[in-house]
């Protein structure tokens, strides 16, 4: 058993992420003032929501309760998922990634602006995007052993969301229009 108190936390805490089907992505634990402040990530395939952050989190408070591996000093618990721009750094994050637009830092200092299309356990088929907006995008294979770190890019005016929206203002038209008979 490791002697480091995250290491030991999360060989607790690994076995009721799986029962409850979910993926520990981060365990830290810092020092706030008095007591200490233990902070989770989880995900899964398709995500997570707050049933399922709130169930996990009763169960790790109960765990920690009873193993008293956090000692007798408070704590403050926080469990949550890793958040819109979540770092990509397993393959099952690139594949929870698939459309998504991602900041590439390379093993060889290069930086990448890429929609991740595809990926697998040895890389990700990527769209890398036009410096700019100069030119087209270009498909380009990267092995996950030429990424020295990327993180989910948030999108705000994806162009393929347009017809979701418009799609949306037909259903309000729609409703409107049946509200006035």
């Amino acid at each position: 058993m490791s002697t480091n108190p995250t290491d030991r936390l999360r060989e607790l805490l690994e076995p009721l992420a799986v029962e409850a089907g979910l993926d520990l992505e981060d365990v830290k634990v810092t020092q706030q003032g008095s007591r200490r402040q233990v902070q989770i990530d989880v995900d899964a395939d398709g995500g997570v929501d707050l049933d399922a952050v709130a169930d996990f989190s009763h169960l790790v408070s109960q765990a920690l309760d009873e193993s008293n591996l956090m000692g007798e000093a408070p704590y403050v618990l926080e469990v949550g998922s890793p958040g819109a721009e979540r770092p990509l750094a397993l393959p099952r994050h690139w594949a929870r990634a698939e459309g998504r637009l991602a900041k590439i830092h390379l093993v060889d200092g290069g930086e990448l602006v890429a929609r991740v299309l595809e990926s697998d356990e040895d890389g990700a088929l990527v769209e890398v995007q036009p410096v700019k907006g100069r030119g087209k995008p270009k498909e380009r294979r990267l092995e996950f052993t030429e990424v020295a770190r990327a993180r989910v890019q948030v999108e705000f005016n994806r162009k393929e969301d347009e017809h979701i929206l418009d799609a949306a203002e037909d259903i309000v038209d729609d409703a409107s229009d049946e509200d006035d008979e």
